[in-house]
């Protein structure tokens, strides 16, 4: 008799354990948190002689981000300025610009680009002579690309001449060293002499009827 009550008390405990098992209010399921999207970002960069002279040209448009001084289009690695400014390394003295597509289109920095240099010297910009101070559209995409070369023939057909500016495909970016980021905002009275003695905003007025900006003048 014995055996047949422990059989009953087991039974029932199961019973009463599955019960209780089933009673339980099921614990809510985990959402996923929401997180707001990040804003969406694109790269444009370009080469235009001294890149002291373009950093703050850019910097000042809204919708963008940063603008960082630096090397591309060379094939040697972690280039320093002294090295670029031989000439031998194939890099262009270069800005790469991070900018929201939302708040300003490629079309408008494409257009502040072309203001502020001098696309039909073959051999350097303003003062400064050498293949490192060419200019050059580096194009991160086809549309890039697209709208670049559009650009470029309507200046030719503005202008009527021959816009020697390349139009090259983005390679790796190098920073420039950090004495050189910003170099206008940090040295100005030197930036002032400099721009000044390149003659680049008397050219600029000149092909474009650019007034320097009273950031700009020495």
């Amino acid at each position: 008799m014995k055996w047949m009550v422990r059989i009953g008390i087991v039974a029932l405990a199961a019973v009463l354990a599955s019960h209780c098992v089933l009673g339980q209010t099921p614990a809510p399921a985990k959402t996923a948190s929401t997180k707001p999207a990040a804003a969406p970002v694109a790269k444009a960069t370009f080469a235009g002689g001294c890149f002291w002279c373009m950093q703050g040209e850019f910097e000042e448009l809204p919708g963008v981000k940063s603008v960082i001084a630096g090397y591309t289009g060379g094939t040697t690695e972690h280039p320093t300025y002294e090295q670029v400014s031989s000439g031998a390394t194939g890099h262009f003295e270069s800005v790469e610009i991070t900018f929201d597509p939302r708040k300003i289109s490629y079309d408008r920095i494409l257009d502040t680009y072309w203001h502020n240099v001098d696309p039909f010297t073959p051999y350097g910009q303003f003062c400064d002579n050498g293949p490192q101070y060419r200019t050059a559209i580096f194009v991160h995409d086809d549309a890039q690309r697209q709208a670049a070369e559009a650009s470029k023939q309507k200046i030719e057909q503005e202008q009527k001449k021959k816009v020697v500016t390349q139009i090259l495909p983005a390679s790796t970016f190098w920073p420039a060293e950090d004495y050189h980021q910003d170099y206008a905002k940090k040295n100005p009275f030197r930036y002032g002499l400099y721009r000044k003695g390149c003659g680049r905003d008397d050219l600029l007025e000149k092909i474009w009827g650019v007034q320097p900006k009273e950031g700009q003048k020495p």
